[in-house]
């Protein structure tokens, strides 16, 4: 079983403990919102575009929208057998959704108040690290200073083309890789100057 196979299946059980009407971090989406969202983007390639161009988010939401008004052991249910034999993630499932179901899997674990980071084997965080360093680029292409990605056991990753001194973002992979993805509710620490921190702290991190 893959990474992604395995977030898959534990954030299915994360959404039946929380329940469809509990709060997420993907602003305003509850439980069945982000079930919906999973269950569109594998199943219907003919609108997932619209995640990520903005002239095609209108029919996208409305087939969204649709969805989330199934019931929610069935939109469930697709989320837990993943993508269809003629999907085109099929192929790529272990590679293309492990990011995407590792921060949706946290999207739900932290949406509540009360939260705590995941105690994550070793090998899963080295994947989470070469995701990280992966996506890091894109994630923090508007920063105005340099970045380094640093972790607790000292790789790190020098990302960005600003100038000056570095901001060193500090924190286990699993947490960084949330960071890049635009979550705040992250345990990291931070160093460097500090209007570059406040600079980076605020970024549009949205990929």
């Amino acid at each position: 079983m893959s990474m992604a196979q395995k977030e898959r299946r534990e954030l299915v059980a994360t959404m039946v403990a929380a329940g469809p009407d509990a709060p997420t971090l993907c602003g305003s989406w509850t439980v069945r919102d982000l079930a919906a969202h999973l269950v569109v983007r594998e199943r219907r390639p003919d609108v997932a575009g619209g995640i990520m161009i903005a002239a095609l988010a209108p029919r996208l939401e409305k087939v969204q929208a649709r969805a989330a008004q199934r019931p929610f052991p069935e939109l469930l249910e697709d989320v837990r057998s993943g993508p269809p034999w003629w999907s085109p993630l099929k192929p790529i499932d272990a590679v293309a959704n492990l990011a995407e179901y590792f921060v949706h899997h946290e999207d739900v674990r932290r949406g509540g108040e009360v939260w705590e980071p995941r105690e994550l084997p070793a090998d899963e965080q080295r994947q989470l690290w070469k995701t990280v360093r992966r996506m890091g680029k894109m994630a923090y292409r508007k920063s105005p200073v340099p970045i380094v990605l640093r972790t607790p056991d000292g790789d790190e990753a020098r990302i960005g083309s600003g100038s000056g001194e570095p901001v060193v973002l500090l924190g286990a992979p699993a947490e960084l890789l949330l960071h890049a993805f635009g979550r705040d509710k992250v345990r990291i620490e931070t160093s460097g100057p500090e209007e570059s921190v406040r600079q980076v702290l605020a970024l549009d991190r949205s990929l």
